[in-house]
């Protein structure tokens, strides 16, 4: 119950994410977005992570088992804001759901109790479904072929792969430690060297041109899609392991789109909605396949019959 709660949560907090950075496209560049979002959810997790500290409920490890998940983030989070300043929204996600694959992909690797899925016909047939859905919404978009368009779906992809390789990054690294711990050592790291980039490669100096608008969007967006929608995910990845969350997340473009035809009238073709359908559906029929697996009792080894 605790994992399903936490995967939820990540969904509805990751689904508000993509509507604020898309808004914010227009007034910071993403390196300089990044850079303020990521300073607001370090700072909001900051005090607890001093609390720990003088409560002696930290552990020290964690400086040092966060520097694998926090270099991925860095390359995750820099793609990720970047793709919405060459495509919308809610398509913009659908295409970083390509992650799953991924992440299933990395689980079967490095996880022995994602094994058991390589042998389940049903999760096989859910993740076909899911990438024919996938592949049909791309192939119908109206402007699949232009330069804009290809070169945020490059981004998109690309942020998908790396995106596969920090959740499993997160469950490796961090499954022994305490979610909040985990992400508030993640952000001040990922932070200070958001903003390294911002300095390098971006306009910092855009932040004092800001309006209450702006600013709203960057603390709101920095509170729900950083600060607890990672830790949400961290909790859930933890209990049940990076797949099944990966897969409720996919569910995500389909609550962006529904915001983002309001706020932006970002429309999907009717082609792109069925198939899109036919993706959540995959992706249920692999969750349900996971659920059998881990419901089914398991077989004593030989040695013990």
């Amino acid at each position: 119950m605790a994992a399903t709660a936490a995967s939820l949560g990540a969904l509805c907090c990751w689904s508000i994410g993509p509507i604020f950075i898309k808004q914010l496209t227009g007034c910071v560049d993403s390196w300089t977005q990044n850079a303020l979002r990521y300073t607001v959810a370090c700072l909001f997790w900051l005090p607890a992570l001093l609390y720990f500290m003088c409560a002696g409920k930290f552990d020290r490890r964690t400086w040092r088992l966060a520097l694998l998940p926090f270099a991925v983030n860095i390359g995750m989070q820099s793609l990720w804001a970047m793709t919405f300043y060459y495509i919308s929204p809610a398509f913009a996600t659908l295409l970083t759901k390509t992650s799953v694959l991924w992440i299933t992909a990395f689980s079967l690797v490095f996880f022995v109790d994602e094994r058991p899925l390589a042998g389940s016909r049903l999760f096989w047939a859910g993740l076909a479904l899911s990438v024919m859905g996938l592949c049909g919404v791309l192939y119908f978009k109206p402007d699949f072929t232009a330069v804009h368009t290809l070169r945020g779906i490059v981004i998109a992809l690309a942020c998908a792969v790396v995106w596969g390789a920090y959740a499993v990054a997160v469950k490796i690294r961090l499954k022994d430690v305490d979610s909040r711990c985990g992400f508030a050592v993640i952000s001040l790291y990922t932070t200070i060297a958001l903003w390294i980039a911002a300095i390098l490669f971006g306009r910092p100096d855009q932040a004092a041109s800001l309006g209450v608008s702006a600013w709203t969007a960057v603390v709101v967006s920095a509170i729900t899609a950083i600060a607890l929608g990672h830790v949400f995910f961290y909790t859930a990845i933890k209990r049940i392991g990076a797949t099944i969350p990966s897969l409720v997340i996919l569910a995500q473009p389909f609550m962006v789109f529904s915001i983002s035809r309001v706020v932006f009238h970002e429309r999907l073709t009717l082609l792109q909605l069925v198939f899109g359908v036919l993706l959540l559906i995959g992706a249920g029929l692999s969750v349900w396949a996971q659920g059998d697996l881990r419901a089914a009792p398991r077989r004593p080894p030989a040695a013990d019959r």
